[in-house]
């Protein structure tokens, strides 16, 4: 079985959030730069449910690690 490979918008409509561009944007922009010492999936800003989600795929490095990284990675840059 081959992995499958899914968008920065499949994660966020995952998570139950606005899956659109502008949306994503304003998102990480809002809630960036995350502090070096948290982990992603204790930010303050999830709900109990969201952060269970990324704890799993996380962990599990389920068809979802690739992409959750990348959410960490714009998460943790500095704003412009």
């Amino acid at each position: 079985m081959s992995p499958h490979y899914h968008r920065f918008c499949e994660l966020f409509a995952q998570l139950g959030l606005p899956a659109d561009v502008p949306s994503i944007a304003a998102f990480i922009q809002s809630h960036s730069p995350l502090p070096p010492a948290t982990r992603l999936e204790d930010a303050p800003f999830w709900t109990p449910a969201q952060a269970a989600l990324l704890r799993e795929q996380l962990v599990d490095d389920a068809d979802w690690a690739e992409v959750t990284d990348q959410l960490n990675l714009a998460l943790r840059a500095a704003r412009p």
